[in-house]
């Protein structure tokens, strides 16, 4: 199994997770590009297909032997399902992802394509909000300091020397993205999570993903977007194809 979390992180985020599955799995857990210990180019553009390029590459070194469940979290999950999407069919068996898993994916349709205009404002929002981070470094540092030292080393991790790689994976990822797109191409089960607290999932967006056939959703109560003990044994389950696909708080 295979773990990516998402942007300003690191992959100190899977922390309750890979120990409830190290027993029965080989788990790897990675840093994303230019993120935690992993190198950030100078004249990268961190676009979706930069990072999926460094994830193949990790993933060709380690001379896997057959499929494996592919874990992406926030931007892990746009990073994981394009990778997926383009492997779909011909690649080999140690390249090729068996199930995708989505936790907390800030999915978001182009607001010009969404018809409802409640969900389109509120996709409107996200956008103007992110656009608002990038616009003003000072703050979001200044703030991102403030959440990083109430919570456990790792899980937020943005900072001047990332800055650049931050900003970048925000615009040409996150903001500009085609994950509904990305998707719907595949036929790999497909299993999404998210917290009823997450603030960073559109929930209008997301109905367009539960509807397709091959796309199983699980809601977790109580949880926010940090993979917390809550939604980490709801993953668990699920990995271990245990969980029901309504499942309890």
């Amino acid at each position: 199994m295979i773990l990516v979390h998402g942007i300003a992180s690191t992959s100190a985020t899977w922390r309750k997770v890979v120990p409830l599955l190290a027993p029965r799995h080989r788990v790897i857990a990675i840093d994303i590009l230019g993120h935690g210990a992993s190198p950030a180019p100078a004249d990268c553009e961190y676009t979706l297909d930069d990072h999926v390029a460094a994830l193949a590459g990790t993933i060709r070194a380690l001379r896997l032997r057959e499929p494996f469940v592919l874990v992406g979290h926030s931007l892990g999950s746009l990073i994981a399902t394009r990778y997926a999407a383009e492997r779909r069919w011909f690649s080999s068996p140690g390249t090729r992802v068996s199930r995708l898993v989505l936790v907390g994916p800030p999915i978001y349709l182009s607001p010009s394509d969404i018809g409802d205009p409640w969900v389109r404002a509120r996709v409107s929002a996200y956008l103007r909000a992110y656009e608002f981070l990038r616009a003003n470094r000072d703050f979001t540092l200044a703030n991102a300091a403030v959440l990083s030292r109430l919570l456990p080393k790792g899980i937020l991790d943005l900072t001047a020397e990332n800055w650049t790689p931050f900003v970048k994976s925000l615009k040409n990822c996150i903001e500009s993205q085609t994950m509904v797109s990305d998707i719907a191409v595949l036929h790999q089960p497909v299993d999404l999570i998210y917290g009823a607290l997450d603030a960073f999932v559109a929930p209008g967006s997301l109905r367009v993903v539960e509807r397709m056939r091959h796309v199983t959703t699980h809601r977790v109560e109580a949880n926010d977007h940090i993979v917390r003990s809550r939604i980490g044994r709801v993953l668990v389950r699920v990995l271990d194809g245990a969980a029901p696909t309504d499942v309890p708080a």
